[in-house]
């Protein structure tokens, strides 16, 4: 499986000299692509790395310096609504802090939904979220990792495709001809968009992924708390009540759902912070970070 990693040393390119680890092209030959010209570009505005027109993924690997005696791999998916990735305050940062844990964490470079880059744009994210589960459970015993406690983790649309990965664990999306398990461990979904139903969902970023007249059934398929059940992995949640971008009700409506099958979920709702506001919500004191340090610890993946 080595001969299909090529590992890449983007450091200071998208990531800055601080954080940067190594970069790691999730495929070969990537799938379900058309032929195309790389145009993606990367900005940081107001303290912000803004990645555009991503159409070849990769994930960067922050590898604990100590790793703790479990060996947990977190996999986080930025935000940006389907249209660009918000890689520093929903990613990089956030593996920084894994870090300090003694986990390792691989921020995801998804190719965000373009019919012109791909044959289908709905599939492209789930695509790059499965592989980036198949490459760290393949090379877990290299890595450092127990392939038992590999999780992941999603900010806003990152929190849709994480949801989606975990619920649509058994919907390959990829080629899996080792049949290596593609469910995640655990999720950790931060104001995320968990439907796309008129009611509740992001409607930029259901009209990026599916189209903005999906059908009914398309629709469905992606309102992921329709689809938990007695498989879905356990979740960690934290919203505010005052995002006027996705509504708390995404949140409370996947932990209703996984309470219903009776899979263990914590949910934080915060009364104010708005959307977007990564690891710091600047109304309160009340730190979600520290909070997920323990739900990590009392599930013994700490």
């Amino acid at each position: 499986m080595e001969k299909l990693i090529a590992i890449l040393f983007v450091h200071v390119l998208l990531y800055g000299p601080l954080s940067a680890q190594l970069t790691i092209a999730l495929y070969d030959k990537i799938p379900n692509s058309k032929p195309t010209i790389n145009t993606e570009t990367a900005e940081t505005t107001n303290g912000i790395l803004r990645i555009k027109d991503v159409s070849v993924p990769t994930i960067t690997m922050y590898k604990a310096e100590h790793p703790s005696a479990k060996r947990t791999a977190v996999i986080i998916c930025p935000g940006g609504g389907y249209g660009i990735l918000a890689a520093s305050h929903e990613g990089s940062d956030v593996a920084q802090v894994f870090n300090s844990w003694g986990i390792t964490a691989f921020v995801l470079k998804y190719r965000l939904p373009d019919d012109s880059i791909m044959v289908n744009k709905e599939t492209g994210p789930l695509q790059d979220a499965q592989r980036a589960l198949q490459l760290v459970r393949q090379n877990a015993n290299q890595w450092g990792i127990d392939p038992g406690k590999i999780g992941i983790m999603g900010f806003s649309a990152g929190g849709h495709l994480a949801a989606t990965a975990s619920t649509h664990f058994n919907k390959l999306a990829i080629d899996n001809p080792d049949n290596i398990s593609l469910r995640p461990d655990f999720s950790l979904l931060i104001y995320p968009v968990i439907s796309f139903t008129d009611s509740l969902t992001h409607m930029g970023s259901r009209n990026n992924l599916i189209g903005k007249n999906p059908l009914p059934e398309k629709v469905k398929e992606y309102s992921n708390e329709l689809l938990v059940n007695g498989q879905t992995p356990p979740a960690f949640l934290v919203h505010a009540s005052d995002d006027k971008a996705v509504k708390q009700e995404n949140s409370i409506q996947y932990y209703n759902a996984l309470q219903k099958n009776k899979i263990p979920a914590a949910l934080h709702l915060f009364p104010e912070g708005g959307h977007g506001f990564g690891m710091n919500n600047k109304t309160t004191t009340d730190n979600w970070i520290d909070r997920l340090k323990n739900w990590l610890k009392t599930n013994q993946y700490l």
